[in-house]
């Protein structure tokens, strides 16, 4: 039998942060994105149609809560999901969604 889900207050501690992380929608766009390829700020703030000042508040968000991390490109941040499976987390919220969607009169 599977263990219980969040069955002690660090775990729930730590899930609630993980999740105030995605809790914005831009910073759900810029998951988004980076789930497709590693991208440099400017090129995210293009994609996005946002100041490149505002996209780089977001990452730091995201990458203080470990979901994506930088690195140098030719003087250039390049920033990138941290673990794949944040992808297939977004695809099953967005596939509940359309579901429950279909399901309201």
């Amino acid at each position: 039998m599977p263990r219980p889900l969040l069955r002690d207050s660090h775990d729930v501690d730590n899930v609630a942060a993980f999740l105030k992380a995605l809790a914005h929608p831009l910073r759900l766009r810029i998951v988004a994105l980076l789930s497709e390829d590693a991208q440099h700020v400017n090129a995210l703030a293009g994609h996005l149609d946002a100041a490149q000042a505002i996209v780089s508040q977001q990452l730091r968000i995201l990458r203080m809560a470990g979901l994506v991390a930088v690195t140098r490109q030719h003087g250039q941040a390049v920033y990138r999901l941290v673990d794949e499976r944040l992808f297939h987390l977004l695809d099953c919220m967005e596939r509940r969604l359309s579901t429950t969607s279909r399901e309201m009169p």
